[in-house]
């Protein structure tokens, strides 16, 4: 059976993310030398530069808002499980799922809401850090941990890799659609335009990448705009609905924000 589906307008959310301390995003550690780095982080292989995948920015949010809204693990992925509802009445009531997606098997699945691209680290910090004389590696730290054995009280250093305190990444794009048709109502789309607000929150109070229960993965949102393209303007440069320097400032206008896009899409 097929499904009309129409695009209505698409959000776009541009900010940078400053690592607050030391960011540990794994990469491949295939060659790494006896006496190297235990845990490498992932680097682009044009540049050499550490990035964050857009993957693990949106797979974290995701993980976050699953366990503040209670949802189920029901549905594995990898080594883990993921909440992923599979029955269309739950789906019907589910905004993580519905922003996020569901498996393609779902047929009763909409269009997934949310892109998030990859997040490149930006020009300025590539420079500090290539200038600095400072990092034990190209553009990373590395920091040693030290596990001790319980019952026969030997220490086992490991070595990780970290992009510094302070290395900011951007601009990152995240790029929220609005559609309309079958299983799909624009109204409640800019409704649910704050759970992923709501998940950048839940990101800011925990952490990006791989140890953070141990230091590592604080980030920080900033320069943060909001912007729109809707359905008559898409050949048209997106319309700015405001540009914020926190996260905290975009939570306090959030409504007045999904006002603007209820207002513009309404003119389309």
């Amino acid at each position: 059976m097929s499904k009309q589906i129409q695009l209505k307008g698409r959000v776009f959310l541009n900010f940078n993310i400053r690592a607050v301390s030391g960011l540990h995003i794994g990469g491949s550690d295939v060659g790494v030398e006896i006496g190297g780095v235990d845990k490498t982080v992932i680097r682009d292989p044009l540049t050499n530069r550490p990035y964050i995948p857009g993957s693990s920015l949106k797979g974290k949010v995701r993980s976050l808002l699953e366990k503040y809204d209670g949802l189920p693990q029901n549905q594995r992925i990898g080594q883990g499980y993921i909440h992923s509802c599979d029955k269309p009445e739950a789906y019907a009531g589910c905004a993580v799922c519905q922003v996020f997606g569901v498996p393609g098997e779902r047929d009763f699945g909409t269009p997934t809401r949310l892109v998030v691209r990859d997040v490149q680290m930006t020009e300025e910090s590539a420079v500090k850090l290539e200038t600095s004389g400072r990092t034990d590696l190209p553009y990373t730290e590395i920091k040693t941990e030290v596990s001790i054995d319980r019952v026969t009280s030997a220490a086992n250093p490991r070595q990780m890799e970290r992009v510094p305190a302070g290395a900011v990444f951007g601009l990152a794009e995240m790029v929220y659609s609005i559609y309309d048709g079958e299983g799909c109502d624009p109204q409640r789309d800019v409704v649910q335009l704050a759970k992923v607000v709501e998940g950048l929150v839940l990101l800011e109070d925990d952490y990006l990448g791989g140890l953070g229960s141990r230091g590592s993965g604080k980030v920080r949102l900033e320069g943060i705009e909001v912007s729109l393209r809707s359905q008559n303007g898409m050949l048209k440069p997106a319309q700015s609905l405001g540009r914020f320097d926190s996260l905290d400032r975009l939570v306090a206008a959030l409504p007045q924000v999904q006002e603007q896009i209820r207002s513009r899409l309404a003119q389309a």
